[in-house]
């Protein structure tokens, strides 16, 4: 590991994206997981607008308190970008920032951040609909920390505490600390009332199926509760940006496909200390490797692809795979397999699932440098290569 790695700055990509929406749009919002940096994020924004702002955290009690007259504040600073932190937890004010829209037009301009997903949030934000922009920011990609230390982000995950912490204890007691506080306090701050004991079972045992495709009879044999249970909690999970279900792809096939989608943890580092790999030596020999590898490149698509992209896998009946589809708004169908090789090849039964889904365009993702062309329908490239795949 470079000694200074927990003195980079390191610059967020979606930080233009964000900038280009709060200029169309009078609401942007900003979703992600508890500590990904989005508090950090909104601030360097708003001092690169210049301007004037004002930054409410919902979460303190004084900041909370200036909003018991929300219309009053908001009118009083209407001339700044109100930046409001944790909006979960005050859901009443969506339809006041909805008539604050209306009122002012383009001159308002609120930039909200929230740790859950725009389907959580659903039932108050969507008031907001045709005036809100999402962006959903992820722990660090290695387009933004860089190819050069790739193995530090894939062991260390992508919190950006535990990825610049001091040492590798440090980052992985950062992890488990996060995961207590996420177990015990944060799930009822977002309101669902679950026993930290049973999700911390269930967000284990999910760890051991990362990359699998769920059975939740298994499941819920395992833990001894039904199939309905099972479910809630994985959904819990994903809404809360600690889960990545990939369902199977809809797309115009004649082939019977298998139906329940496939599970991954988004952070690579929380999906290490909860199996307890917690170095790279005892990662290389461990069974999971793997699948730890697929879902840290799947993370790393998913950073890259455009907006509005769709996420699916393809496995049909007879057992014929493809990792990872992305439907795109511009670019087609995309397939992309995930190999942990130097020298990848596809089995028949790869060349068999590419067939039926007949994509615009498939790649073999590899650990290699070099792109090459495997044959004349599919593209062999690196890590670092990714981008070029959403590229015409």
């Amino acid at each position: 590991m470079p000694l200074n790695l927990h003195k980079m700055k390191i610059e967020r990509t979606e930080k233009p994206k964000v900038i280009k929406s709060l200029k169309s749009f009078p609401v942007v919002a900003i979703l992600g997981p508890r500590q990904v940096g989005k508090t950090t994020l909104a601030k360097s924004i708003a001092a690169d607008l210049g301007g004037k702002s004002v930054y409410l955290d919902l979460e303190n009690p004084a900041d909370y308190t200036k909003l018991t007259e929300p219309v009053l504040y908001l009118k009083d600073n209407a001339d700044k970008l109100v930046i409001i932190d944790e909006i979960q937890l005050k859901p009443e004010l969506f339809p006041i920032l909805r008539s604050m829209v209306d009122e002012n037009g383009a001159n308002s301009r609120f930039l909200i951040l929230g740790s859950a997903s725009p389907e959580l949030l659903n039932k108050s934000s969507q008031s907001l609909a045709g005036r809100i922009k999402y962006h959903e920011l992820n722990p660090f990609s290695v387009f933004e920390v860089g190819m050069e230390n790739i193995s530090e982000l894939w062991i260390r995950g992508g919190f950006p505490d535990a990825y610049l912490a001091a040492t590798l204890d440090d980052s992985f007691d950062w992890i488990a600390a996060f995961v207590q506080t996420f177990l015990e306090r944060d799930l009822g701050m977002l309101g669902f009332r679950l026993s930290p004991h049973n999700m911390r079972r269930v967000w284990t045992m999910l760890a051991h199926y990362h990359g699998a495709v769920v059975n939740y009879s298994a499941l819920s044999n395992s833990l001894d509760v039904s199939n309905v249970t099972v479910k809630h909690w994985i959904d819990v999970l994903e809404d809360t940006y600690m889960l990545r279900t990939l369902r199977p792809w809809s797309g115009n096939t004649k082939k019977r496909m298998v139906k329940s989608p496939k599970i991954y943890l988004r952070d690579s580092g929380i999906l290490h200390n909860l199996l307890g790999v917690e170095e790279m030596e005892k990662l290389l020999s461990n069974p999971i490797l793997g699948a730890s590898w697929e879902g840290f490149i799947i993370e790393q698509i998913a950073a890259t692809a455009p907006d509005r992209s769709q996420f699916s896998f393809y496995r049909n009946s007879s057992g014929n795979e493809v990792d990872m589809i992305v439907d795109t708004p511009k670019f087609g169908t995309i397939a992309f397999e995930i190999k942990r090789s130097l020298s990848p090849s596809l089995s028949n039964g790869t060349y068999s699932a590419l067939k039926d889904i007949s994509p615009d365009k498939a790649y073999v993702i590899y650990s290699g440098d070099d792109s090459y062309r495997l044959n004349e329908d599919v593209t062999v490239i690196p890590v670092a290569g990714i981008p070029s795949a959403f590229e015409k």
